[in-house]
């Protein structure tokens, strides 16, 4: 039988089918957005950030990537993507909700994977963290992994220059979360969209197409007992017990029964 959590996932996984697309440049605060819109959705977060850090410290390397270490930093980063990569084999093959982080510098791969991800069943979507090149130095600055200035600021315009293409791809599925210091609540009414996109039903017919079939395998390879649902019963002999030996069964006497039915 499965359990609870194993129920939540693949077909029963309330969020299947879905992708949602993070960009923004360093500095912009994706991570925050992302805990503040997709909290407790239960999706599958692929970012090889985390990995990256984490074999950064165990190999004794500094999280303010200098150049002197350049060498060893990108055996490190390779390592943290090829782990991260497969894992997100993984969630792809039970058609898991996905949140895939990047910068959103390069459109051409990013709509590579989308479209893949749309031949697999998946709607796929945006959430494209906006903000000013100030705002992404000073909070680089303050960042305990930080890169150089001159890297944020070409991440910061390559995004920019891909804002419009990525909303003609994604469209309706395009959402834009102004993330500048700002006294007025964004992420409330970001909230409530990025809920309505994860809980709608998928629209994708491949998709569709995919959670019929698995439904139909898990009805017809479900079952109980050694007999299984389909197993052809008409020819079991089933042993009759005699009423006088019912009596004593129900007084607890099954372990003399069990005993002579042997």
């Amino acid at each position: 039988m499965k359990t609870y959590t194993e129920l939540q996932e693949g077909v029963y996984d309330p969020n299947i089918l879905k992708a949602f697309f993070l960009a923004g440049g360093p500095g912009s605060g994706k991570s925050y957005v992302v805990r503040k819109t997709t909290g407790g959705l239960g999706m599958k977060v692929v970012n090889s950030d985390n990995a990256f850090e984490k074999f950064l410290k165990d190999a004794g390397l500094s999280l303010k990537m200098p150049d002197e270490e350049e060498t060893p930093r990108d055996v490190v980063r390779d390592r943290a993507k090829a782990i991260t990569k497969s894992q997100q084999k993984n969630y792809v093959e039970g058609r898991l909700g996905l949140i895939i982080d990047g910068t959103g510098k390069d459109y051409e791969k990013i709509a590579y994977q989308a479209r893949e991800l749309q031949q697999l069943g998946y709607d796929t979507h945006m959430i494209f963290v906006n903000t000013s090149l100030d705002t992404a130095l000073e909070r680089n600055a303050n960042r305990p992994r930080s890169v150089k200035t001159s890297i944020v600021t070409k991440s910061w315009k390559d995004v920019q220059s891909n804002i419009g293409k990525f909303s003609q791809f994604f469209r309706r599925n395009f959402v834009v979360v102004d993330n500048n210091d700002s006294e007025e609540d964004v992420m409330g009414p970001v909230y409530k969209q990025i809920m309505h996109l994860a809980k709608s039903k998928v629209q994708n017919g491949i998709g569709l197409q995919w959670i019929a079939k698995e439904l139909e395998r898990i009805k017809n390879s479900s079952g109980s007992g050694t007999l299984g649902k389909n197993r052809d019963t008409r020819n079991i002999t089933r042993q009759k017990i005699d009423p006088e030996e019912l009596i004593k069964i129900k007084k607890g006497g099954f372990n003399r029964f069990a005993r002579k039915t042997k």
